[in-house]
């Protein structure tokens, strides 16, 4: 591993950093905003989940531009808006505003969750890619656990949520700066013609065998690259593999958990302050597992991780559903942190890795904004439902609804996934496509 493929990542991966924050912050203001604002459940609930149907428009279009103008690029746009949103956001002064920056920052969520993936999946050696490109991940984690945390930091002042919110800007720009020390990726500069010997520098931090590498990015296109369509009869194969992961991923419950953590924790009896405290411990929990997600997914595989998680999720949940009928909730906080566990092992570790290397080259960001696409549209409508479900049936149908669909989970992972572990991009075109 060269360390500057390592150092491009990381960068790239700050992409990720940045998506967790500010899904995560908003947890720690959500119940402030509807009091000061007056809002009723399922005015709150799409308050909150504007964000995420930004997410939905920037996942959708995130890989044109992606395309068009390259993965760099983009990026450096993605972080520009990140910088606006959360500045805008923290000094809004009415809920019709706020949901206007936090709308534009969803955008650059959508679209970070695309290129960030898809960029490093093009840069890595096919024996680290899934160590790599789940350096996102990590990345993601560790920005849930720093919101959670600088929100328990940050709580109690007047205007405490404003600064929760406003912080995202700090990291934002440093990712901005970041990027500039960042090149294009090969596969791009070869896809679109642009500059081949650039790529060729590129490559050969990768492998040693330069010319095999370009020969085999070369023809794994077609001169009609720049017009090819995803959405045709040969692609079908990927196409719902991508969909049925990423619907499975939010059909878990993880974004109504990461959201709406410290109501979830009220509901079960704890005070605003220790519900803030817990908060911060799915963080660590969150992110403890997913870098042993990163250690193994690259030895033992992107199923293995997948059973260990559904078995994992439907477990916990189960627990979680069971506690809350019978109105015990003396372990609850153990069962959430289990549940955390189970999915960062599992969909948290693989999900941008595998949509991210099922797609050959001519449409892979085309294909991962589907993927992304998929991924955002449930997690919007989860975490605008939560609120008003929760009030109206409580925690234990919600929470066995989730491990009903994490059975169905199992069964997709037994039977349709494919291993893509140790496989050239350009194989896996091969084997997906021929389907």
């Amino acid at each position: 591993m060269n360390s500057r493929l390592v150092l491009w990542s990381i960068t790239v991966s700050l992409g990720g950093f940045l998506f967790g924050m500010d899904v995560a912050v908003i947890s720690g203001a959500e119940q402030t905003l509807q009091k000061i604002w007056n809002l009723s459940t399922l005015q709150h609930g799409l308050a909150i989940a504007m964000a995420l149907y930004g997410t939905v428009i920037g996942a959708a279009f995130g890989g044109w531009p992606s395309d068009k103008y390259g993965r760099k690029k983009t990026l450096s746009w993605i972080a520009f808006l990140f910088i606006f949103s959360a500045l805008g956001a923290a000094i809004a002064n009415d809920v019709y505003t706020f949901m206007f920056f936090r709308f534009v920052g969803g955008l650059s969520i959508g679209a970070s969750s695309v290129v960030a993936p898809v960029y490093i999946s093009e840069i890595a050696p096919p024996k680290y890619r899934g160590r790599m490109v789940i350096s996102f991940q990590v990345n993601v984690v560790v920005g849930i656990l720093i919101a959670y945390v600088s929100n328990y930091l940050l709580s109690g002042g007047p205007n405490d949520w404003r600064w929760m919110l406003g912080i995202v800007a700090i990291p934002s720009l440093a990712f901005y700066v970041l990027l500039f020390f960042t090149p294009e990726t090969p596969r791009w500069l070869i896809l679109r013609g642009r500059n081949v010997p650039e790529a060729r520098k590129i490559i050969a931090y990768t492998t040693s065998n330069i010319d095999q590498e370009v020969k085999e990015i070369l023809e794994s296109t077609t001169n009609e690259a720049d017009t090819e369509k995803l959405f045709t009869k040969k692609y079908r194969w990927p196409l719902l593999l991508a969909f049925l992961f990423a619907f499975f991923n939010q059909l878990s419950g993880i974004n109504a958990v990461i959201y709406y953590s410290p109501r979830i924790f009220e509901m079960t009896g704890l005070g605003k302050e220790s519900a803030l405290f817990s908060s911060a411990g799915i963080g660590l929990a969150n992110l403890i597992f997913t870098l042993l997600g990163w250690l193994l997914i690259d030895r033992l595989g992107r199923k293995v991780l997948m059973y260990l998680g559904s078995i994992g999720y439907i477990i916990s949940l189960s627990l979680i559903a069971l506690a809350f009928f019978n109105k015990s909730f003396v372990h609850v906080p153990y069962y959430i942190f289990a549940f955390i566990a189970s999915h960062a092992l599992g969909q948290g570790s693989v999900i941008w890795v595998f949509i991210s290397e099922i797609f050959p080259n001519s449409v892979r960001a085309s294909g991962t904004a589907w993927g992304s696409l998929t991924h955002w549209m449930f997690a919007a409508l989860i975490a605008n439902v939560f609120p008003f479900f929760s009030e109206k049936y409580g925690g234990g149908i919600i929470f066995s609804f989730f491990s009903a669909i994490m059975v169905l989970q199992l069964l997709f992972v037994w039977l349709m996934m494919p291993e893509t572990k140790g496989i050239s991009l350009e194989e896996l075109q091969k084997k997906l496509i021929e389907k």
